[in-house]
């Protein structure tokens, strides 16, 4: 029985679940690589599906694919973080979403490990290192919650996004006034 029957969820019929798939490619997400490390192994992957839950306690949630190494690890690991890259690391980005051995993925750019274990991006817009709170399973993925027990972020760099296939930075709307 797969993860989605045994949770009581019926797969979404094709036409749906294309027609989704094609307006999630609009929504444009802020590009981040997720770190961890185990028994002194580093590992991390780029994920664009990171976000705030909640201020009180400060929290943020990430969701993988359940097939994924990096989702085994954050099972077994109590902490993990989130790098948020700016718009001149799309080639971060690229390693860290399969064109770099995982064992080499670290060596490019400048990561440090932080005090609680895990490698964090020195040059990152933002880091968020987290204390895994929960991990909830839905269809192919786990939603993992994460307690904020560190951060540090920029004034200076622009986050790098991801829309449609394609890497891009954002762009200020001007206020109402002015349009």
């Amino acid at each position: 029985m797969s993860a989605t029957a045994a949770l009581g969820i019926a797969p979404a019929p094709a036409p749906i679940s294309d027609a989704f798939r094609s307006t999630m490619r609009r929504f444009p997400a802020t590009v981040t690589v997720i770190s961890a490390c185990r028994n002194g192994a580093d590992h991390g992957m780029t994920a664009t599906a990171v976000t705030s839950l909640s201020m009180d306690p400060p929290s943020l949630i990430i969701c993988l694919n359940n097939r994924t190494y990096l989702h085994d690890m954050l099972l077994e690991v109590p902490e993990f973080a989130v790098s948020v890259l700016t718009d001149r690391q799309a080639a971060v980005s690229e390693g860290f979403s399969g064109k770099i051995a995982p064992e080499r993925r670290f060596d490019a750019a400048d990561w440090v490990r932080h005090e609680r274990g895990m490698m964090v991006l020195g040059s990152a817009h933002a880091s968020v290192v987290c204390r895994r709170m929960g991990a909830v399973p839905y269809g192919t993925h786990t939603i993992f919650i994460g307690q904020v027990v560190d951060t540090r972020h920029s004034e200076n760099t622009i986050a790098l996004m991801y829309e449609n296939s394609k890497y891009c930075a954002p762009q200020h709307a001007l206020p109402a006034s002015q349009n």
